[in-house]
């Protein structure tokens, strides 16, 4: 299924001139396609789509007849399988910022020509892969009768400098191609929305003093639309959150500074709606001192991660379909590191390097430096690519190694630890297919068990690297 990705005010004084204010304005305009686009909006599809989904179509148009010069955008939805792309999707985004403040739902028109469940429709992504406000509806339900569909928005007054005006991301769903067709889509101010009922979730997340971090990834609110439940997705930067001890946590705009070691409890606001949930965050100090350097000839290393050797190529640190926070440079002692957390129901993270592969062929261990405040269960395990396979392929792997008090290298808390695993102690998952290849490695996968007491919900990394 096709998904998305997922402001902060100043005081003013008493004798500012209100009509200065509003002239400082971005652009109050609710419109964004009624047969064309708004003037200063345009559609950019998404990287790895079908690029040439979208079009003005001349045959379907709602309220109006094609031949008068009414028109529609539709999409063209490929088939499963097709060349042009595994799935449809993009932006209506604006050459200029829209002050959105005004309205509190976009509104569309939808029809499409077979009964479907759209994946998703929604608003505040500009396809630049920095926007704050994303927000959205999944499964809408679509016949070949125009539907109004109605997508309210978590909290207006956040969106005043937005460039992102639609959003449309689609897989496909039958065997052969079908079309979605929308239409007079702009922004709205309705009477018909009430009872906002936002939720934070629940987490326990653990960090170091000195992280700055975003509570939750998607959150959801739920509106009442004409009496029936409508629930919308979006990110937690639509929130305004608190802290119970700013001490340990300070809420800094759309982000929360862990500033002394202890316990703090953030909750939050959707404008002046209490959110369901709070996020529970413990704070460590960090370790007064890096992890010893590497001191290996260079000739007998890979690097992937040092200050002292060269490091190769990698495509990420953390990939998508990691089950952690993300990960983050933590600088210890004017060092940078690695930091993974691994909260509740999270305990993995995925390093990848495809571009290109590592030849561990020559090599015999894989060496990294661990620190974590807690926990005594660390894991390891790889993935290999052989003969063009890609990580969307079916791939072989390693099953895990688990590291602990125990094993060969010891994984212990409160010190850097230095595991120099031999390659030999990987073993090869059998349930995996295709010949493993050390010449072709492309994953590290770090992480710890899902629950229990030896869970180590933090570590720093630092030093990774292969040697002989």
């Amino acid at each position: 299924m096709a998904a998305i990705s997922l402001l902060i005010f100043s005081a003013g004084c008493s004798d500012r001139d209100p009509a200065a204010l509003e002239a400082a304005r971005a652009t109050v305009d609710p419109l964004v396609f009624d047969d064309d686009y708004a003037p200063d909006a345009y559609f950019q599809p998404f990287f790895q789509t079908n690029y040439t989904a979208a079009s003005l179509d001349s045959v379907f148009a709602y309220g109006g007849f094609a031949p008068d010069g009414d028109r529609s955008l539709k999409f063209h939805i490929a088939p499963i399988g097709s060349a042009l792309g595994p799935w449809t999707g993009g932006v209506i985004t604006s050459s200029g910022s829209r002050d959105l403040a005004d309205f509190n739902a976009l509104t569309f028109y939808a029809r499409a020509n077979n009964p479907l469940l759209l994946d998703v429709a929604g608003f505040g992504n500009d396809n630049t892969g920095t926007s704050l406000y994303e927000a959205g509806r999944a499964n809408i339900a679509l016949t070949s009768e125009w539907a109004f569909i109605v997508i309210p928005i978590p909290a207006p007054s956040k969106l005043i400098s937005e460039r992102g005006l639609f959003t449309f991301a689609e897989a496909p769903q039958f065997p052969d191609g079908y079309d979605i067709w929308v239409d007079e889509i702009r922004f709205a101010k309705l009477d018909n929305i009430e009872d906002p009922r936002a939720d934070m979730g629940y987490s326990r997340q653990k960090y170091f003093v000195g992280a700055k971090v975003t509570i939750g990834s998607t959150s959801t609110t739920k509106f009442a639309v004409n009496g029936e439940d409508i629930s919308v997705s979006h990110s937690p930067y639509y929130f305004d959150f608190h802290s119970d001890d700013e001490t340990v946590a300070r809420v800094d705009g759309n982000d929360i500074l862990l500033v002394g070691p202890g316990t703090a409890t953030v909750t939050a606001k959707l404008d002046t709606v209490p959110a369901i949930g709070y996020a529970k965050l413990t704070v460590y100090e960090p370790p007064a001192t890096v992890a010893d350097p590497p001191s290996l000839p260079a000739g007998d290393v890979i690097s992937m991660f040092s200050s002292v050797y060269n490091d190769v190529p990698v495509d990420t640190w953390w990939t998508e379909w990691s089950k952690s926070g993300p990960v983050q440079d933590f600088e210890v002692a004017g060092h940078i590191t690695k930091m993974y957390t691994f909260s509740d129901g999270e305990h993995y993270a995925g390093i990848e390097f495809m571009n290109p592969t590592i030849d561990a062929s020559e090599m015999t261990h894989l060496h990294l430096d661990i620190y974590a405040p807690e926990g005594t269960d660390f894991r390891v395990k790889l993935g290999s690519f052989p003969n063009g396979l890609t990580p969307a392929d079916p791939h072989p792997e390693t099953l895990e190694l688990i590291l602990n008090e125990t094993s060969v290298p010891p994984f212990t808390y409160g010190e850097w630890v230095s595991l120099d695993i031999p390659l030999a102690d990987f073993q090869i998952d059998p349930s995996k297919p295709g010949e493993w290849d050390w010449s072709e490695i492309g994953h590290i996968i770090i992480g710890t068990v899902l629950v229990g007491t030896s869970k180590t919900p933090l570590v720093l990394v630092d030093n990774v690297y292969w040697h002989k």
